[in-house]
């Protein structure tokens, strides 16, 4: 009999126990996440268990796990490595109406699968010393492949994904064969191979090497803020922002996102993890130390972000065609040279 009581109370308590956790699949690397997921258990009393790594590693780990695998949440950047994720059929749609009323359509995933969590710009950074205010003026994303820029231009390579959404947002609204065109004259305006992350091409822009960097804005921010140390902070001081596109479309938009994973075992937690997320409060915790643009346009990025400027126009193109037009933004990034 005391066999029996005991076996129908674990029955009972191990669900709870299962139900009070939420697993999380991440290749951010911020360490401002750790307290968020801290503050999420102590407002919810849902533990957060984390892995971390690249997202290629996390993926081939999720392809790997199959139905058994524990994670309930993949939390990445950029909308190609969600896209890259649901191509293999490795989400579900996500069931929270807040989420949903709180994201606009153009910043989720098809069939709901994945969402913004927080939103970055991809900038053109310039030198004032080298750069007139003229030159810059009404600058386009196209217009960098302008003659007059020739070997003035620094950007990382091209198996970066953020520049393989870049491509992408151009063929989704000038077409193929233009944004080749525009890749080939592009290319050759470099002013050195592709080398170094984002910081690197600000850097180059701040001492001379290059006249136009493109790079993320959040990068700006971490090298004002000091957090990168006095010599990234100096040559953030020397640079100036400017945003594409804005007498049309507006300046190309990505994310920082996710999305909850088919084999979820606590689902429930999953979809309370991403309202927390796009909550006002947690939206400007989280962009004040990744420096990083909010989903809510009622919630101010940080102060280093806001010093160089609010209001810009955002292109509206659906993220969803960023990991859709992945691969032919690759292929058309090889034909053009771009190494």
């Amino acid at each position: 009999m005391r066999k029996i009581l005991f076996l129908l109370l674990v029955s009972i308590v191990a669900p709870a126990f299962s139900s009070a956790e939420v697993n999380i699949y991440t290749s951010r690397h911020y360490d401002s996440d750790e307290a968020l997921y801290a503050e999420f258990t102590q407002e919810t009393g849902v533990k957060v268990n984390i892995i971390s790594g690249k997202g290629s590693a996390l993926l081939e780990r999720l392809k790997s796990e199959g139905k058994n695998s524990p994670a309930d949440i993949f939390f990445t950047v950029d909308a190609g490595n969600l896209w890259k994720v649901q191509k293999d059929g490795l989400f579900q749609s996500i069931s929270s109406e807040k989420v949903l009323d709180i994201v606009p359509d153009n910043l989720r995933g098809p069939k709901n699968e994945w969402t913004a969590i927080a939103k970055r710009a991809r900038v053109v950074f310039y030198n004032p010393d080298n750069v007139g205010s003229d030159e810059i003026k009404n600058l386009t994303y196209e217009g960098l492949a302008d003659e007059k820029w020739k070997n003035r231009v620094v950007i990382r390579s091209s198996s970066n994904m953020y520049n393989q959404s870049l491509v992408a947002s151009l063929i989704a609204n000038i077409g193929i064969e233009n944004t080749e065109n525009w890749a080939r004259k592009f290319v050759g305006n470099f002013a050195r191979k592709p080398q170094g992350n984002d910081r690197s091409q600000i850097i180059a822009v701040a001492n001379g090497e290059a006249d136009i960097a493109i790079a993320n804005s959040y990068y700006i921010g971490i090298m004002l803020s000091g957090a990168a140390g006095k010599e990234q902070l100096q040559a953030a001081k020397k640079v100036k922002i400017l945003f594409p596109n804005q007498k049309d479309r507006g300046t190309h938009i990505n994310i920082s996102g996710a999305g909850i994973l088919k084999n979820a075992p606590n689902v429930k937690n999953a979809n309370l993890f991403l309202e927390f997320l796009v909550s006002k409060r947690v939206q400007k915790y989280m962009v004040d130390k990744s420096f990083e643009y909010p989903i809510s346009e009622d919630v101010l990025p940080s102060p280093e972000i806001v010093s160089l400027g609010l209001g810009f126009k955002e292109d509206s193109t659906s993220v969803k065609k960023f990991g859709e037009l992945n691969p032919e933004a690759i292929r058309l990034m090889d034909r053009s040279g771009w190494k």
